[in-house]
Order: structure tokens, then C-alpha cells, then sequence
């Protein structure tokens, strides 16, 4: 690539022009090393790049013939030969040895990932936080604003949670049921009653190993392939990634920044088609931090009745809801329709490492008996989720919910959020909407300003220069290089370190 002089977005856009599905989270594995280019990919890379494919594949020792003209590549007119090397876009290394019976003449074998995982993007885990990993094995601090993980900034978890957990710890040796324990779901069945969810009894609730897991079976046990879901942009990417890993399409309705990020109502009813089965909700959401009012999901649910959707509706974040406002269900709103609603408490208790979430069907049972029975299947299927974990739901949701102490003037969450608000918006050439939930924000660059064309490079640059990791905004599926996420749970002081230096790196970086 760097002897072609062609970025990884130069071959994407190369991609796009040849009906050839493949993104920069793709390439940056390539070259790596990590995965191996189907054939049809690897064609295209070695065509494009000018190169032998068994080359490509580092069968063929030494490098290959180098054209003094390169190829040009559609989309890039004059390949910059100034373009900037980074990591993710060094030419991987060709292998100088072969196995013994690969001399002799019978080809190995190889094992490629499967075609399902083509679609399947997650960033917030993906090459950049591999290079800040690589960073920080050289010797290197990052201060990681990536990722909502409490427990390393001094989040604490209840005193009173551990002290049960530890004292149940001899009773949770053993697999559960495979729903839960009738403790735990008793608990979450009281919880959403008092959150107003209709029609919902303790066999409509289910545990799981953090929420993650529950979006996963859910939306396997729903689509065939082909089946659309509607799903945020921006959005937590595992709901996309899940929807294409089983068999159906995200089709990425707007979220609209100039309206507090509320979804543009207008363009999710331009996206439902006969294939639509399903609307995925993020509230409160992530990455932007927004909360619906009850007009808003008002809108959502009379879509949804019209076009006789399901609604699926994350609301992780719900108990860290800021400014005196309240959070909504949106099941709440449905009795006639058929919900399913996903908490948790890995954000409101600081025990993400415990792994206990769930989700609650609710409203109309009558129209999804047989996916219901598809539920219970691959619910049975994993046997069960932690049990230890499990063993504390009760206690973390009756009592003093200590997490309001962090969500009021004085507490940690609300004067951070104060604070990377105001700092992000003082920076000349970024703007940010305020959140009024959860502990993210979303800024937008100026990419005239700045030149960005690439998320990825602006956050591997900061990265190298600064050793500062954010996420790119399009690994929330938003399609314009010019957002990225910040985690607000650090300190003030930690916050302001970071801020001063993210100020000095975009005083003057162009890409």
C-alpha cells in the first residue's frame, strides 16, 4: 500500500466501485495478519494493488515486481504520496519459510472466518484499541476514553451488593434454571412493573450474561435472512452487528444532531419496507447520551402499530438519567403491541465485569408464541447465565440506589459531564450536543477545517500523538468522518488533561 501510495480509504472507495464489500476495519486485519482475504477479495486486492495473489498471501518469498507507474484508483485522483503510515496501513511482512510438505508440493489449508462475520463491524473493540494495545505492551500509559467500563476510574460497587454475593457464593455452584433464579427474576418483574410495562409476569423475564448476550439470542431467534430491522445511526454496534450476524439487514434510520439527537421520525418511515419486522430503540442512548420525551416514542409507537412492528428497546442507562428528567419505557406506551426490553446492571451498580443483564417481553404475547418458543430453545441452548451474579439483583435493585448520588449537582457523573461539555465546545472546530443521560458524548468535528476525510486515521493520530483512545464515530455506524465518542468517567482532573491535549493536537492537525 505504502509503495502504491494508497490509503486504506483508497481501496475501500476502489471496493465500492467494483461491487466488492469490504471496509477499512476489513483491510486493517489483512494487514496485520489476523484474517486471510477470501478469494474473491483477495482478486481484488491483488489486482488493484498490482500485486501476485499467492504473493499477497506471503506464499512467494521476496517483494513483488514494482511498476514505475502505479495504478490508479477510482475515487482517488493523484494518490497522495505524502499520505501519512500508520500501523493499519503497513504492508504486511511476506513469510520466508514454508512447511515441509508445502515444498514438496501439496498446498496447506487454510481455515477463514466465516462469510456471516462480513457485515459484522465492532470498533468499539477493533484496530485502533489493537494499536493502543501494542502501545501500551511497548511501555507506552493511554488514557483510554473508549469504552464504559466504570470500575477503572474508581467506580466502586455497592459494599452491600459484594457483601450478599459473597455470602450466596456456596449456593450459586450449580446451573440455575435457564431463565434465572426465581429471586432474581421476581426482582426485575417488580422493577418493570414499576416502570409501568404491560402484561408481564416472572416466565416473560429472562437473565442473561450482560445485556449483550440477550440482543444476540433475541435477534437469532427472530430473523431469517433477509428480515430488516431498523436500527439507530449512531447506535451501540452490536445491535447492527447482530441483526447482520443472524441473517437479516440494519437498516440505519437518522438520529437527528439539531434536535438533541431525537430519531428523524420522517426517515425511519422512509426506510420501512414488506421486510421490516422489527424497530430497535437506544434509550437512553449510546454514544450521543440522549433521552426521548414521551412525544417522541409517542411517534415511534404509532409507527410501529401502522407497519405492525416490533420493538425492541435497550434501556441499559435508564437509572442514569440526569437533570431532573425521567425515563420512559417505551413498553410502557404499547399495550397492544409486543416489546422486548433490555436493562441491566453493569452501568447503574459499576459491575460490568459481573455480567448480569436481562430483558422483559411485554404487551402483546399473543403474536409471537412461536418466537417466544424460539427464545426458550436457544435460552436452554446456553443453560444458563451467571449465577453469582444472578444471586444479587435483589439486593441491587431494592434499597438505596447509591447511583444517584453520582447523577446530582456535586455527584462525579453530573460534574463531569458538566465539565467535558463545556471543554469540548470551547475547542475551536469541535461542537457537542449535552447529554442528559448515561456517560457519553458525542462531539462533532469540523472536517473543512481539519481535512478529515478518515475517523480512523484521526483517531489513530491521536492516538500516536497525544496517546489519547476515543472511538471513531463510525464505529457507531455513522456514515460521515466527522463525530467521535467520548467516555466521560474519568476524573475532572483526568478530563481536563485530556481535553488540554486533544485542544493542542487539533490546534494544528490536518489530515
Amino acid at each position: 500500500m505504502n509503495a502504491r501510495h494508497l490509503r486504506q480509504v483508497d481501496i475501500v472507495r476502489a471496493a465500492q466501485a467494483s461491487g466488492v464489500k469490504l471496509g477499512k476495519s476489513h483491510i486493517s486485519q489483512y494487514v496485520s495478519g489476523k484474517t486471510t482475504p477470501r478469494a474473491d477479495t483477495l482478486r481484488f486486492l491483488a489486482d488493484t494493488l498490482q500485486v501476485d495473489e499467492q504473493w499477497l498471501l506471503g506464499h512467494d518469498r521476496g517483494r513483488p515486481d514494482m511498476p514505475a507507474q502505479p495504478k490508479r484508483v477510482p475515487d482517488n485522483p493523484g494518490g497522495r504520496a505524502d499520505a501519512p503510515r500508520t500501523p493499519s496501513s503497513q504492508a504486511a511482512a511476506p513469510q520466508t519459510t514454508s512447511p515441509s510438505h508445502e515444498l514438496e508440493g501439496t498446498p496447506m489449508r487454510h481455515f477463514n472466518k466465516s462469510t456471516k462475520l462480513d457485515n459484522v463491524l465492532y470498533d468499539v473493540r477493533g484496530p485502533v484499541v489493537d494499536e493502543a494495545a501494542r502501545m501500551e505492551q511497548s511501555g507506552m500509559h493511554v488514557l483510554k476514553l473508549n469504552i464504559g467500563n466504570p470500575a477503572p476510574f474508581g467506580f466502586r460497587t455497592p459494599d452491600e451488593v459484594v457483601y450478599d454475593m459473597s455470602r450466596q457464593l456456596s449456593d450459586t455452584e450449580g446451573y440455575s434454571a435457564s431463565k434465572g433464579l426465581f429471586s432474581a427474576r421476581k426482582a426485575i418483574m417488580q422493577y418493570a412493573q414499576l416502570k409501568n410495562l404491560p402484561n408481564v409476569g416472572i416466565e416473560d423475564i429472562y437473565t442473561g450474561n450482560g445485556v449483550s448476550e440477550l440482543i444476540n439470542l433475541s435477534l437469532s431467534a427472530l430473523l431469517d435472512n433477509g428480515d430488516e430491522v431498523l436500527v439507530p445511526s449512531p447506535d451501540y454496534p452490536l445491535w447492527t452487528a447482530c441483526v447482520n450476524l443472524a441473517g437479516g439487514t440494519a437498516v440505519h434510520y437518522v438520529c437527528d444532531e439539531e434536535s438533541e439527537w431525537y430519531p428523524d421520525i420522517d426517515d425511519m418511515r422512509s426506510k420501512i419496507t414488506d421486510r421490516t419486522v422489527a424497530i430497535v430503540l437506544i434509550n437512553p442512548n449510546n454514544p450521543t447520551g440522549a433521552l426521548y420525551p414521551k412525544e417522541v416514542l409517542q411517534q415511534i409507537v404509532d409507527l410501529a402499530r401502522e407497519h405492525q412492528l416490533m420493538i425492541f428497546s435497550d434501556e441499559i442507562y435508564d437509572r442514569l438519567v440526569m437533570d431532573g428528567l425521567q425515563h420512559v419505557s417505551i413498553a410502557s406506551m404499547a399495550p397492544d403491541l409486543f416489546c422486548v426490553t433490555f436493562s441491566g446492571l453493569s452501568k447503574s451498580h459499576m459491575i460490568a465485569g459481573y455480567r448480569i443483564g436481562w430483558m422483559v417481553l411485554s404487551g402483546n404475547k399473543s403474536i409471537a408464541k412461536d418466537y417466544v418458543e424460539g427464545i426458550n430453545m436457544l435460552t436452554n441452548m446456553r443453560i444458563c447465565s451467571n449465577v453469582p451474579a444472578q444471586s444479587i439483583v435483589q439486593t441491587a435493585l431494592g434499597g438505596h440506589q447509591s447511583v444517584n448520588d453520582y447523577i446530582v449537582p456535586g455527584g462525579r457523573l453530573y460534574e463531569q459531564r458538566e465539565y467535558i461539555y463545556n471543554a469540548l465546545n470551547s475547542i475551536p472546530g469541535v461542537t457537542a450536543v449535552k447529554p442528559k443521560a448515561a456517560f457519553y458524548i458525542f462531539p462533532k468535528l469540523d472536517v473543512k477545517k481539519f481535512n478529515i476525510t478518515d475517523d480512523e486515521q484521526f483517531a489513530l493520530d491521536l492516538l500516536h500523538d497525544k496517546r489519547i483512545l476515543i472511538t471513531r464515530g463510525g464505529g457507531f455506524n455513522w456514515h460521515e468522518p466527522d463525530h467521535f465518542r467520548v467516555v466521560y468517567l474519568p476524573r475532572i482532573e483526568v478530563l481536563k488533561d485530556a481535553t488540554e491535549k486533544l485542544t493542542d493536537f487539533l490546534s494544528c492537525y490536518r489530515q
